[in-house]
């Protein structure tokens, strides 16, 4: 399954399955909602608000979706509930749209070589399965890839990113365990370098006890690897579990105060009902949303595609 390129049937297949419970329950949630309502009036868009705060959307990004269907309703005063489907559809199109990554781009900037993307997020999230999917796809394309097994406070963490670089065919770098992970972003970057990589995913701790301890990790991090490479990192891909909802919310926002987070991944939209959360984070942090995981396959890591993502949310 090709990573970039044209928005294939298999990834929407993919999508359209990952997707299942969160559209069953958002849609049982609205149908009873509007049941015996012909006209869409204050106590329809009232359970409205609460279908859409109950499915994770979050309580500002809720507000502004009622906000401006409420617009439309004072324009249209007998809009039937028939006609809420695809007014909902809309608005929360429209909403994406003004947040995040165009469509029609790939989410690297391939001028930069090799393209160094620090991976941030609490342990337990997905993110250094993320990092392999990432990786196995980038190879698949026919990119160089080397891991860096920064996250040296989990003997774990290591293993499990070396099952990763091997399963996905890549090269990884790595310390013992305890080892300053700095140290291991740095020579993670001047191999890479040195071989003539295209892309670098360094594996960072995944703690957030201590957010001065966190930006004093990262920014050491930054700093050496900036010694070999000035502009890097190039990106700081920040993962966080969809299927936690709310708490997806809070690890957003203590995460975007202590790093200067520049993209957000999504993992385990396959196993949730909570899949509106996407809505909230995409509006809340204008960080652009992309990468989705909705499933377990190396596939099923997806760029994330605002269009089909409501085409198969409301299909």
């Amino acid at each position: 399954m090709a990573f970039f390129g044209l928005f294939s049937k298999e990834k929407k297949q993919s999508l359209d399955k990952g997707l299942e419970k969160t559209k069953e329950s958002f849609f049982g949630k609205l149908s009873r909602a509007i049941v015996g309502k012909s006209k869409v009036d204050e106590d329809v868009l009232d359970s409205l608000e609460e279908v859409l705060i109950t499915s994770d959307v979050g309580v500002e990004t809720t507000l502004r979706i009622i906000e401006r269907i409420e617009k439309r309703v004072s324009r249209d005063k007998y809009m039937g509930t028939d006609e809420l489907n695809r007014i909902l559809r809309e608005e929360i199109e429209a909403l994406l749209e003004e947040n995040g990554l165009d469509n029609r781009d790939i989410p690297f900037d391939f001028s930069k070589k090799p393209y160094v993307i620090l991976v941030v997020g609490v342990n337990g999230v997905g993110k250094t399965t993320t990092i392999g999917k990432l990786a196995a796809q980038l190879k698949s394309e026919g990119k160089k890839v080397y891991l860096g097994a920064a996250d040296t406070f989990r003997a774990a963490a290591v293993d499990q990113l070396t099952v990763w670089s091997e399963r996905a065919g890549v090269p990884i770098v790595k310390q013992q365990m305890g080892a300053d992970p700095a140290s291991v972003a740095y020579d993670t970057v001047k191999s890479a370098v040195a071989n003539d990589a295209d892309f670098v995913l360094i594996d960072t701790a995944g703690r957030l006890h201590n957010k001065v301890n966190l930006m004093n990790e990262l920014g050491k991090i930054r700093n050496v690897i900036r010694k070999v490479i000035p502009d890097a990192p190039h990106e700081v891909l920040l993962v966080l579990d969809g299927s936690t909802g709310q708490n997806a919310f809070q690890q957003a926002k203590e995460f975007t105060k202590a790093a200067d987070v520049t993209a957000l991944a999504l993992t385990k939209l396959d196993g949730t009902a909570k899949g509106g959360v996407i809505i909230g984070i995409s509006d809340q942090f204008k960080i652009p949303v992309k990468f989705i995981g909705v499933g377990e396959g190396i596939g099923d890591l997806q760029i994330f595609n605002k269009k089909e993502f409501v085409n198969s949310l409301f299909s």
